[in-house]
């Protein structure tokens, strides 16, 4: 009678495993797919899902967080999760995102700043050609523009700044105030807010479409 009793338990936890399973997997897929349609933004998303919904907290799955931010234009929020994962337990991610967290300085014109990282990535992983690679050319040209350099920034800029992405949903949201589609607007603004802290940057021109909507509600 015992036995029956715990297969009967048994029976009835297993569907819910297994719809758990099927949603985490469908959740990998769409990521997947996004990315590789260059859909960067629902990459994002779908990243975000599946380290907050399914507990998918791997350092695998936060470099394709990364990568995904970097290519949506999100490049702060790109750095600060390359850096998480320089210091991660793992045989080779620590040193690709201390690579690209480089290669994010570089294009931002913090040259010494991206060549300590160059370096990092190769103390973390000698093999990583890519790092030698960056590291190299980039100590080559620093070294040839030595005087140039004197002049370089190195201190960043204390108030937050819109990301590329950020400034890509505001274009889209000022399309949609052209056509007084405020409530879209808004709308654009809110969900780009969800995963771009750097959106904020635009708090008033939000707050704005907020106050117009409600007037529009009245």
């Amino acid at each position: 009678m015992l036995l029956s009793k715990y297969i009967l338990v048994v029976l009835l936890f297993l569907p819910s495993s297994w719809k758990q399973i099927a949603q985490k997997n469908q959740t990998i897929r769409e990521a997947e797919r996004a990315y590789a349609e260059t859909d960067f933004e629902a990459s994002v998303r779908q990243h975000l899902a599946l380290i907050s919904e399914h507990d998918m907290n791997t350092p695998q799955a936060r470099f394709n967080l990364a990568l995904s931010y970097q290519n949506n234009g999100q490049e702060e929020e790109a750095k600060k999760t390359y850096e998480e994962l320089i210091r991660a337990s793992h045989p080779h991610i620590p040193s690709f995102a201390a690579n690209q967290h480089g290669v994010l300085l570089g294009r931002d014109e913090a040259y010494r700043e991206a060549l300590s990282y160059f370096k990092t990535a190769l103390l973390k992983n000698p093999d990583n050609e890519v790092a030698r690679y960056n590291y190299e050319l980039l100590a080559r040209w620093l070294e040839q523009n030595q005087d140039e350099q004197q002049d370089e920034k190195s201190d960043q800029e204390d108030s937050i700044q819109p990301s590329n992405y950020a400034k890509r949903m505001k274009a889209q949201a000022d399309e949609m105030v052209d056509q007084f589609r405020f409530r879209e607007a808004l709308e654009i603004m809110n969900r780009a807010l969800e995963i771009d802290e750097t959106v904020s940057y635009y708090q008033g021109f939000i707050n704005n479409l907020g106050d117009i909507n409600e007037i529009d509600a009245n």
